[in-house]
């Protein structure tokens, strides 16, 4: 989502703290019912509401010259919540607080993976999940260019659909500092869509709106697969839809979170200011002995 810079009026400090303002639908058109639309989409107009995303898919390897291997299945969820923030330079907006988690299961029995054999190597690897707390960001009524925020979308008939693309090209966290010199910046692409009925995103009676979501990712080789340099990347591919509660999440998800991640049942803190976790940060906490994996 991007930043911005409102000074925003009481009516619509009252919709973004409290649910919809009043009796007419959301109106796509404007900077304020586009930030509410995509903040129902995101989550919910209820400040300190959690809501639940989940996902499941597959991954595949690619290299030159070899067909594309389904090397594990994955699972995830992400849960979080919303909050109104009100900056007197940014102006008016939400502060979206999250955490989440990604598994890495057996393609054959669907089990959670404790080891994987190497394909490449032969070896055997201990696998680390992803486990990233927090995943934060703000949204504003204006851009950070300037201009009024738009509905990040587009209507369909009687459905609405949004779709993201995020390139990912930044310094590697478990590289040298002569990156630029000998290589090892991290480079990911990720892909994100969601989709429901257009009546109940614009339903101004309703919090949040019932989505179904895509989610892909192409990157590197995760650390932990110890590929050695070896030419390749790794893609996955999934959907899933945000919960009605948390407890429709698949039984296998919910043994993990309750066994190994217990503060995962509800989001982060409403102000949350820690810096965003990612993936390949976790991988490096973990090496370094800031994070300690949960035993299996």
């Amino acid at each position: 989502m991007k930043k911005s810079l409102f000074l925003g009026a009481a009516l619509i400090l009252a919709a973004c703290t409290s649910g919809p303002a009043s009796a007419d639908p959301v109106d796509l058109d404007t900077p304020e019912g586009a930030l509410e639309a995509m903040r129902k989409v995101q989550c919910s107009t209820v400040d300190g509401k959690d809501i639940t995303f989940f996902w499941f898919g597959r991954a595949y390897s690619r290299r030159m010259g070899e067909r594309d291997k389904n090397i594990f299945n994955v699972e995830g969820m992400n849960v979080r919540s919303c909050i109104t923030v009100n900056d007197p330079e940014k102006g008016l907006g939400y502060k979206l607080v999250s955490r989440e988690i990604l598994l890495y299961l057996d393609p054959e029995t669907g089990d959670v993976l404790k080891t994987w054999e190497n394909p490449w190597s032969g070896e055997e690897v201990e696998v680390m999940h992803v486990a990233n707390d927090p995943v934060n960001f703000e949204s504003y009524v204006t851009g950070r260019d300037g201009k009024p925020t738009k509905f990040g979308g587009d209507v369909l008939g009687d459905k609405f659909q949004m779709s993201f693309t995020v390139p990912l090209f930044y310094p590697n966290p478990l590289a040298s500092e002569y990156q630029k010199q000998i290589g090892g910046v991290y480079h990911a692409t990720e892909m994100f869509n969601f989709m429901g009925d257009l009546d109940n995103l614009i339903d101004p009676e309703t919090d949040t709106a019932r989505v179904a979501v895509g989610w892909a990712r192409m990157s590197d080789w995760l650390p932990w697969m110890n590929m050695q340099g070896r030419d390749g990347i790794i893609y996955m591919h999934t959907a899933g839809r945000k919960l009605e509660s948390w407890d429709e999440m698949s039984d296998r998800m919910k043994t993990e979170i309750r066994t190994h991640y217990p503060e995962y049942t509800t989001a982060p803190p409403d102000m949350d200011d820690r810096k965003n976790m990612t993936s390949w940060k976790y991988y490096k906490a973990v090496k370094d002995g800031e994070i300690t994996l949960p035993k299996r």
